[in-house]
């Protein structure tokens, strides 16, 4: 155990947008999980999920029973989830998850931004072969025992457990699970009374790529031109 392994994350644009960029995140999220299994989050556990996210950036509860009520409308967007792959200068690979109304126009907009930074959207399986896909929790590690913890999750799929950081840069616990598990390690946090600060599916790196602090700041200049798009959801690099 110990502190578990992070790549250094993009915190280049400002607080108020970047809290604006996650409501409009989560409020897609909410869309998407309310149109693929209904709005009642007691029966619909990818709603739960995306509403304990919504609580942990803040998000107003209004904003998240709109987000709820307008899913159910007849009007509403339907969101195409698409993953896209590509190479950041100085080699740095970049997968860019997006929600969608308009391939067309995301497809454009994302190889622009990575044209003008120098870099170059690939082909599908061009990148992600260097990552894993991971179901990620983050807990409050108060009164947890990070031993007991390992023993009673290890046979709901657990892979990786240990100390990072949440939004503030605050210390919590990070549970990483196979994507495939990422349904059992929810029911059985549930099931535990632990309700986590975050459950999101991420792009785990296999290996990072060093580079000096100036070409860094090259790659995460393209990081935030992507996080600002308004397809855009996430964006996962392996940058050390």
């Amino acid at each position: 155990m110990g502190r578990i392994f992070e790549v250094r994350k993009a915190t280049m644009f400002a607080r108020w947008d970047r809290m604006a960029k996650q409501f409009t995140r989560i409020g897609k999220e909410i869309v998407i999980a309310v149109k693929a299994g209904g709005p009642d989050p007691n029966t619909n556990p990818a709603l739960r999920r995306c509403m304990q996210n919504a609580k942990s950036v803040n998000m107003p509860k209004d904003r998240v029973e709109a987000a709820i009520k307008r899913a159910q409308g007849k009007d509403i967007e339907n969101y195409d989830e698409i993953l896209y792959e590509g190479y950041a200068p100085h080699g740095v690979a970049v997968l860019v998850e997006t929600a969608t109304d308009n391939h067309v126009r995301t497809v454009a907009n994302v190889k622009a931004i990575f044209n003008k930074a120098s870099g170059s959207l690939g082909n599908s399986g061009s990148v992600s072969f260097q990552f894993k896909k991971m179901g990620v929790f983050k807990l409050n590690p108060e009164g947890l025992s990070q031993d007991d913890l390992e023993l009673e999750l290890i046979d709901f799929g657990l892979e990786e457990l240990g100390e990072g950081t949440g939004e503030n840069d605050e210390t919590v616990l990070v549970i990483r699970c196979g994507f495939t598990d990422f349904g059992n390690m929810q029911k059985a946090l549930e099931e535990k009374g632990l309700t986590p600060i975050s459950a999101e599916v991420e792009w785990i790196p296999a290996t990072t790529v060093a580079v000096s602090e100036e070409q860094a700041q090259d790659v995460l200049k393209l990081v935030d031109k992507l996080e600002q798009d308004d397809d855009v959801q996430k964006v996962f690099h392996n940058l050390a």
